[in-house]
């Protein structure tokens, strides 16, 4: 047990504030912090000291570290609101460039889980895509959608870089609202090669069903990298109950 637990506790601190103030004055994403050598000789603490200060800042997605390389101020996080528009909209509303490579483009017989989702006949045709989306030709998720094909019954022959909601727009089918549903998820193998992470890495996945008034026009599941958003989502309190008043006898 250490002499002075809160002695090293305290110091920890001021190792992860002087980073902190690095980040802040100007220290890039993708360049090195100080060594972890570096670190204690300015601080005269111990490498557990130095480990603990960064670690903290890892978990909290501000560092990163690269095996054999260093340690390396990460890229700023991208708040995912969760609204009804697509990957391609929501990059430019950044001042990003969005990107699309095409994995998967094929007519296929819904599945029992698609039917159900689309509210469709069994055996009906739906448009599978799946696709990898980038911003800046960085990897950022991976999706995959199943459109009703008497919906767009030539979406395939479209452009493989098209929109889903602007090609639904298109046909007087703009998405009007939808339901998400969003669960933790590690990467796997396959996911962890597109997406340019570690295999098992923490993702969002969120599945969603896309309506045009009461019609079911998409059905989708976007896995997202959890190193590059943040998920926020706005809340309010609960309006009151409404209760109507009884008339005095």
């Amino acid at each position: 047990m250490p002499k002075n637990p809160g002695k090293r506790t305290a110091k920890y601190i001021v190792v992860r504030n002087h980073l902190l103030e690095l980040i802040k004055s100007g220290l890039a994403s993708g360049t090195p912090v100080p060594s972890e050598r570096e670190l204690c000789e300015q601080f005269d603490v111990s490498r557990m000291t130095v480990r603990q200060a960064i670690d903290t800042l890892v978990v909290d997605g501000i560092l990163e570290r690269h095996q054999g390389k260093g340690t390396f101020v990460a890229p700023p996080k991208l708040d995912l609101q969760v609204r009804l528009t697509s990957f391609t909209q929501e990059m430019r509303r950044r001042g990003m460039e969005p990107g699309v490579v095409m994995l998967q483009a094929e007519t296929i017989t819904a599945d029992e889980t698609v039917v159900e989702a689309l509210e469709l006949e069994t055996d009906s045709e739906v448009h599978h895509l799946r696709r990898l989306l980038t911003a800046n030709a960085i990897p950022m998720a991976i999706e995959e959608n199943w459109i009703p094909a008497a919906l767009l019954p030539d979406l395939l022959r479209s452009r493989p870089s098209f929109s889903v909601y602007a090609e639904l727009t298109r046909a007087g089918l703009a998405p009007e609202w939808g339901e998400d549903m969003i669960e933790a998820h590690a990467a796997s193998a396959q996911e962890a090669a597109l997406l340019s992470i570690q295999e098992g890495a923490p993702t969002l996945n969120i599945t969603r069903r896309t309506f045009h008034e009461h019609c079911a026009i998409d059905y989708s599941r976007t896995l997202f990298r959890a190193d590059r958003y943040t998920l926020w989502v706005p809340v309010s309190a609960p309006k009151p109950s409404f209760r109507p008043t009884r008339p005095q006898p």
